[in-house]
């Protein structure tokens, strides 16, 4: 009755996004050929031309961080900008904490 809900998927290079039907084979960009990374289905995409919000989303994802909804509160907490990212890269490395956990993490003791 219903078909399959679409999820998002990202080109870092050619700062692209697609909404593609979920599945376990991979998807190539269409403009550049390269492996597209799955974002999850609650993936807000950045204007092309904000350079700092694509360097955030480029440590998000190489971190391993994905936008995946959490029932109806959304993805939870992601940072927005380069400071909130140092922060938390620096946390990190000062507690031992692994990077995905610190980059979600919503305040910094």
């Amino acid at each position: 009755m219903f078909g399959h809900g679409k999820t998002s998927y990202v080109c870092l290079p050619c700062r692209a996004s697609y909404k593609q039907p979920f599945g376990d084979w991979e998807r190539r960009c269409p403009r550049c050929s390269r492996a597209l990374v799955h974002v999850g289905s609650a993936f807000a995409v950045p204007r092309r031309r904000d350079d700092e919000a694509w360097r955030v989303l480029s440590v998000l994802l190489n971190a391993g961080v994905r936008f995946h909804k959490s029932c109806c509160g959304g993805p939870g907490y992601r940072p927005r900008t380069l400071r909130e990212v140092r922060d938390r890269l620096a946390y990190a490395e000062a507690t031992g904490e692994p990077i995905a956990q610190a980059l979600v993490r919503e305040e910094l003791p």
